[in-house]
């Protein structure tokens, strides 16, 4: 069957037609020198050994008190891991580096100007700061074990120290991305019911010092109406000694930590051993399709699974220097820039502004100046990079061994740019697959084991084995050229416990639809339903196709939004690619395609139509754009996540909702106008 006819597919299936991609290999020198070249581990983390092979991910951590028993399924699907187990993540991510490693660097922290000094955190240091805040929450905030804290603060070496203290304590940290609007952070402060918000008065985005302080205000304020009141507001100095912000301080309620530390100067806190099943942190989801949902990750299990996923997948190793550049306040911040890489004693750089300030070298004089051999981004922020600056990497003298993209699917000829520029042809790459809810990677090849594939995530990670299922629960096969819903068939460690406070929601949304018998204690009867589509080639490399919601049914087709993206980016002008539903009396749906071009590329009709015809030429008339919209930019949150939710409202002429929190509200309008036309 040709791959460009049109497939019949059911609710759960979408038809797909792009050609699989060729292999690319590791390079001798990687594998000589990765930490996993051992094709057994596949075997050992077979289903045949589950859920005993876990232990092998547990034991690269100091543990206060050994497990009795490795999986708990008395109250499935919330899955207990490591029961009995005591340990405590602060100790796991400082203390224990300590004796051989105490003068190694464990944060390099990059400010947004250029002309501000980088600072160099070794673990001793950490230790010393980590000791002094947990002092500070325990004993001036009245914090201890199981209380919940919200932290809504920006890049900054202080955001690590805050969450290790907490950790230290066993009190369970919320972390709200600096971005996020005031009314979001007060969200997270009612449904956490925290009583200690923790903030910072101010930071650099795009060369402007923010004030972020009055976000607190807000919040504190919203927070109050909802029912929570906040007795401290925590308030860290962006310059330590002065204020950057002209936000009052409230008397009674708001402090100044780095005054208030003086008072901790030198004050050591023991860890507090926690269960491994305690909850260390909770990440609330965004909340696009409702109310933020409190993803709640335990200790130990988590701890274990994210240490496993930077030794094995990362390839971290203590001597490297890693730069995950993702925000903090998301799942792949916690996990690949805090507590994974911490874990392992690497170093782990944290870089407070965005990527092209003030320009599109900037990335590539940071990797070079600090030696950066592990570089882990999204592909928003590759496709950004690749915009422009597409020859700038080329000007630096850096080299990475180790390249990860996460957090969507990544279009072939990105990733290509991706490996032959930025890697210089030497990296290995790792398109990884994963969500908030579970903690650490679900796909991905292994680095040192198995060959890279542009488009495709990989095979499921040792210990992951992925189901496709169509809507009534029969499992799509591998090599079918169709697309369905992806489940992972088992728990792992790395998996959130429930959502805080809402056990039910947790049930319905995750594991209801193809559970077997929700009366089963068996793991089996429960698989995890990830709400994305995705198909398995012959060779067993998952193929992510984005979310079930984004799918786009024209006549009764459904059509992944992601393949018609990467169909667009073949051409070589288009920068950027956003796909959006709009409504159709007779096709139920078309789709509208949005187009960002490299810097230079005049937008013209005839541009607007060799980019139509291409998308009908790799895929089929099927998913012929209504309208190609050229924008000159797209709309993106201050993390640079370009919001089809926007776009989707001026096409379908919606209301588009509060555009104030964008990167770049102006650009609405200018879109607006165009389409209105």
């Amino acid at each position: 069957m040709s791959e460009k006819q049109i497939i019949g597919t059911s609710e759960a299936q979408i038809a797909v037609h792009w050609g699989e991609e060729e292999y690319y290999q590791p390079s001798p020198d990687f594998v000589g020198q990765a930490n996993l070249t051992d094709s057994r581990i596949f075997e050992r983390f077979s289903l045949e050994n589950f859920p005993e092979c876990y232990n092998e991910f547990a034991e690269l951590l100091s543990w206060d008190k050994y497990w009795d028993q490795t999986l708990d399924t008395s109250d499935a699907p919330c899955f207990k891991w490591f029961v009995g187990g005591k340990l405590n993540a602060s100790y796991n991510c400082i203390d224990r580096h300590l004796a051989e490693n105490r003068n190694k660097t464990a944060i390099h922290f990059v400010p947004e100007l250029e002309e501000e000094r980088i600072e160099h955190i070794t673990y001793q240091e950490l230790y010393v700061r980590v000791n002094e805040m947990a002092a500070l929450l325990r004993d001036f905030a009245g914090l201890k074990q199981g209380d919940r804290v919200t932290i809504h603060m920006p890049m900054s070496a202080e955001l690590p120290v805050t969450m290790l203290a907490c950790a230290r304590l066993g009190v369970i940290h919320s972390v709200v991305f600096g971005g996020f609007s005031a009314s979001a952070c007060a969200d997270r402060i009612v449904d956490s019911q925290s009583r200690v918000l923790l903030t910072m008065d101010a930071y650099y985005r795009n060369g402007k010092l923010l004030n972020h302080k009055v976000a607190a205000d807000e919040a504190c304020a919203i927070a109050e109406k909802n029912g929570q009141i906040v007795d401290k507001v925590l308030v860290w100095q962006r310059y330590p000694g002065r204020s950057a912000s002209d936000a009052p301080m409230v008397d009674g309620r708001d402090v100044f930590v780095n005054e208030k530390l003086k008072d901790f100067y030198g004050v050591r806190v023991d860890p507090v051993s926690v269960n491994a099943e305690d909850p260390l942190f909770l990440m609330y989801t965004s909340g696009t399709t409702g109310k933020p949902k409190g993803c709640q990750h335990s200790t130990g299990g988590y701890l274990a699974y994210v240490a496993a996923m930077s030794k094995y997948v990362q390839d971290i190793h203590p001597e490297d220097v890693y730069w995950c550049m993702a925000d903090i306040g998301w799942i792949t911040g916690h996990s690949f820039i805090v507590y994974g890489p911490l874990a392992l004693c690497a170093s782990s750089v944290i870089y407070e502004g965005v990527p092209t300030y003030p320009d599109a070298g900037r990335s590539w004089r940071i990797a070079q100046e600090l030696e950066v051999n592990i570089f882990h981004t999204a592909p928003t922020t590759i496709r950004a990079l690749r915009k422009i600056g597409p020859d700038e990497p080329q000007k630096y003298n850096f080299n990475f061994k180790h390249m990860t993209t996460v957090g969507e699917p990544i279009e072939p000829e990105v990733w290509k740019w991706y490996y032959n520029i930025v890697g210089k042809g030497k990296a290995a790459i790792v398109d990884t697959w994963w969500q908030t809810e579970t903690g650490g990677f679900l796909c991905s090849t292994m680095p040192g084991l198995t060959p890279m594939k542009p488009g495709s995530a990989g095979p499921g990670v040792p210990g992951i084995h992925p189901i496709i299922f169509d809507e009534v629960g029969t499992e799509i096969l591998r090599g079918e050229g169709r697309a369905g819903n992806i489940c992972i068939q088992n728990p792992w460690p790395g998996m959130f416990q429930t959502i805080w406070g809402d056990r039910e929601r947790f049930v319905e949304t995750y594991f209801a639809r193809y559970c077997k018998n929700k009366e089963s204690k068996d793991w089996r009867d429960w698989p995890y339903l990830t709400g994305d589509a995705a198909m398995e080639a012959e060779d067993g490399y998952y193929r992510i196709l984005g979310r079930i919601d984004d799918v786009i049914t024209v006549s009764g087709h459904r059509l992944g939004t992601k393949e018609i993206e990467s169909a667009a980016m073949v051409v070589s002008e288009v920068a950027e690619a956003a796909v959006v539903p709009v409504a159709h009396d007779i096709k139920g749906k078309e789709p509208d395609l949005y187009i960002a071009l490299k810097p230079g590329v005049e937008a013209t009709e005839e541009l607007a139509q060799k980019i139509s015809d291409t998308i009908c030429s790799e895929i089929g008339k099927i998913a012929k754009p209504r309208k190609v919209w050229i924008v000159p930019d797209m709309p993106k949150t201050r993390s640079g996540k370009i919001m089809r939710r926007v776009l989707g409202a001026i096409s379908n002429k919606n209301d588009v909702g509060d555009v104030m929190t964008l990167a770049n509200p102006d650009v609405v309008d200018t879109i607006k106008t165009m389409v209105e036309k």
